[in-house]
């Protein structure tokens, strides 16, 4: 057995669940549970949110040790549950290095939701956070056209800004906060703040700060300290924005 490939295999794989927004135990036990199935039950798996280690042992006694880095995170559950049933398959079914390998090539290229089904969703989630704020029909009209208007910020504004999360989420919170103001004024909406705070709550990090506590009750404070701050600045950013985009709009 090509013992580098599989290590490669596993590397990539926690690589992959990490940059999905997966848990640390998560990220942790995928691998350990890959590489036991192919009978290596002294493989050690370290992980934090921007670096995974994975060191094993062969029969020969010749030790092999992966580093990789994680550059980007974000929050994508279909990738997330497409590599997990990766992970348990492999393990099932313990396939030749050559065959497991083909197979997690072939997991990232299956098709994800197309542009206009994610713009959707960035409209109808805000169309229903709306009346939960006391929002009324025109309110919640107008968070559907405010949520489109930051879903095509998020989904077309990568190739401008980049990797830089903070600045993105800080121009998407003043885009909902000036289109949320300038529907009240053309009259589709009723309260600013109502429709405000329904299109913000697509940007709010609730995911990354419930596993974040998660993390830190299970004995990774490292990692949960880690998210906790990441998220902690995502907050500031969309209080930045919003505060900047009324702001800028009341003056005009």
């Amino acid at each position: 057995m090509d013992y580098d490939k599989l290590l490669n295999i596993a590397a990539e794989l926690g690589c992959r669940l990490m940059s999905c927004g997966a848990e640390i135990y998560r990220v942790e036990e995928s691998m350990g549970r890959l590489l036991r199935a192919y009978d290596l039950a002294s493989a050690e798996v370290f992980a934090i949110p921007n670096c995974i280690i994975v060191s094993l042992t062969t029969p020969e006694g010749h030790p092999i040790t992966r580093m990789r880095r994680v550059a980007g995170h974000g929050t994508d559950i279909q990738r997330l549950e497409r590599y997990n049933d990766l992970c348990r398959d492999l393990c099932a079914r313990v396939p030749p290095v050559e065959e497991a390998q083909a197979l997690l090539s072939a997991a990232e290229e299956t098709p994800r939701y197309a542009p206009w089904q994610v713009l959707l969703g960035y409209g109808i989630a805000p169309a229903f956070f709306a009346p939960l704020f006391g929002g009324g029909v025109r309110d919640a009209a107008s968070a559907f056209v405010a949520g489109l208007g930051v879903g095509a910020c998020l989904l077309y504004g990568g190739r401008f800004l980049g990797s830089n999360s903070f600045l993105r989420t800080v121009i998407c919170s003043a885009v909902a906060s000036l289109l949320s103001l300038l529907l009240v004024r053309l009259g589709l909406g009723r309260s600013v703040d109502t429709v405000t705070i329904g299109v913000l709550m697509v940007l709010v990090p609730g995911v990354a700060l419930t596993n974040a506590m998660r993390e830190i009750m299970a004995g990774d404070v490292f990692s949960g300290l880690s998210r906790t701050a990441d998220a902690i600045l995502v907050a500031a950013a969309i209080a930045l924005g919003s505060a900047a985009g009324l702001a800028i709009g009341r003056v005009f």
